[in-house]
């Protein structure tokens, strides 16, 4: 209990890419995805921050219906950010769809509001779910023909042209 006293003392500074990457290293998976739970937004940011740089095996042993309900529930835009990083890159297979998160990524990733890094990772994240079923395939494909490229930040421009262009979103 002491050390993870320590770690979340050294979490609620401000961090370098250096410090990130050591403590990465160096910390639990298992510590810093308790942390993520933190009552102080900067601690439970700063470990999700470390979380994106652990190795990929870390990341897919986290468990992935505890981090989409932080990001449907979370409040904070970087918690929310960082979180659905993780999720995107363990991936989602067809067997465990929830209609919840597919839901929330099909409604963020045209909310303007949201900042573009959100946007693209719900676009990428529904996109990876409904391409699995035609009859979702074809929902992603209605609600990305709504969204008007020119609203919105390059990135995300740059992702519904690359999806309008792909042969298998069609």
């Amino acid at each position: 209990m002491e050390r993870n006293f320590a770690i979340r003392e050294e979490l609620k500074s401000r961090l370098s890419i250096d410090d990130i990457h050591a403590l990465a290293g160096r910390v639990p998976t298992e510590v810093l995805l308790e942390t993520l739970y933190d009552s102080d937004s900067l601690v439970a940011r700063n470990a999700a921050w470390v979380l994106t740089h652990k190795a990929k095996g870390d990341i897919n042993q986290l468990p992935q219906k505890r981090l989409i309900d932080l990001a449907l529930s979370t409040p904070e835009t970087s918690l929310r950010r960082l979180t659905l990083c993780l999720i995107e890159r363990q991936g989602i297979p067809p067997e465990h769809i929830r209609t919840d998160f597919l839901d929330f990524c099909l409604r963020h990733m045209v909310m303007l509001e949201e900042p573009s890094g959100v946007q693209a990772l719900c676009m990428k994240l529904a996109y990876s779910m409904c391409s699995h079923y035609p009859e979702l395939a074809h929902e992603f494909s209605e609600t990305l023909n709504l969204m008007h490229a020119e609203h919105y930040k390059p990135g995300v421009k740059y992702l519904i042209n690359k999806l309008n262009k792909d042969p298998q979103h069609e």
